[in-house]
Formats: C-alpha cells, structure tokens, sequence
C-alpha cells in the first residue's frame, strides 16, 4: 500500500502506546474490530476520516491530527501547538512524552476552567509571562 498508509498505521500504533493501550482495548475503545485496527497499524489498510476520528476520539487526540497523519488534510490546515511538539520530540522516551502530555493537559484543562470563571480566554489575570 502507499506510504500514507502505513504512516497513518504507524502513528496510531505509536499513539496506542504512549497511551498504554492493548490493540484490543484501543479496538473497542474507538469501536473497530481487532484485526480491522491490525490490518490499520500494519499499513495494509486505509481507514476511513470516520474510522480516523474513532481512533483520534479513543486516543485522545484531535481528529485533524489523524487527518494530517494520514494525508487527508494539509499539514498546514493541522494543529500547531506543543501536543504535536511532544508527540514528535524523539530526544524523550515514551514515558517522558507521557509525562509531558499528562502535565500539558492539566494545565490546558486548569486554564480552559479559570477562562470560563472569569470571563475570557488566554491568561489569568496578573501572569507574569503576559
């Protein structure tokens, strides 16, 4: 199969790990069958944007990343941001990128909260980095 398939099915099986995800939770996390999410990670089929966006909803991910990954959007219509960052930084072992993400995550979600408290997006008031 082209390139972008097995592309696509390695970025899932990477992701699948990082996360610490059997094949076969992941499989019925996002609602596929086993061998369908196999044949997926092997390259040796194409999933759908639908079956994408299963996936990407399981992992956690954004489903315009999933798009990115496997060539149905541009690369530069996709996410920026520091989650693409981690994900890619091959310098950090698995579990450091789990880290990462875990810490990333909690402060998005903490400043996702303080924003609907007070009021407005972006920084609280007073950060010193602002």
């Amino acid at each position: 199969m082209a390139d972008g398939t097995s592309d696509i099915g390695a970025f899932i099986r990477e992701q699948r790990q990082l996360a610490e995800l059997s094949l076969r939770r992941l499989a019925d996390l996002a609602g596929v069958s086993n061998p369908y999410l196999s044949q997926i990670e092997r390259g040796l089929r194409k999933p759908s944007a639908e079956i994408l966006q299963q996936l990407a909803r399981a992992l956690q991910l954004s489903a315009e990343t999933m798009y990115v990954r496997a060539g149905i959007l541009d690369e530069a219509a996709g996410p920026d941001g520091l989650e693409p960052a981690i994900r890619r930084a091959r310098e950090l072992t698995a579990e450091q990128r789990r880290a990462l993400l875990g810490v990333y995550r909690s402060f998005v979600a903490a400043n996702g909260a303080a924003a609907v408290s007070d009021g407005h997006p972006g920084p609280p008031p007073g950060d010193p980095l602002h």
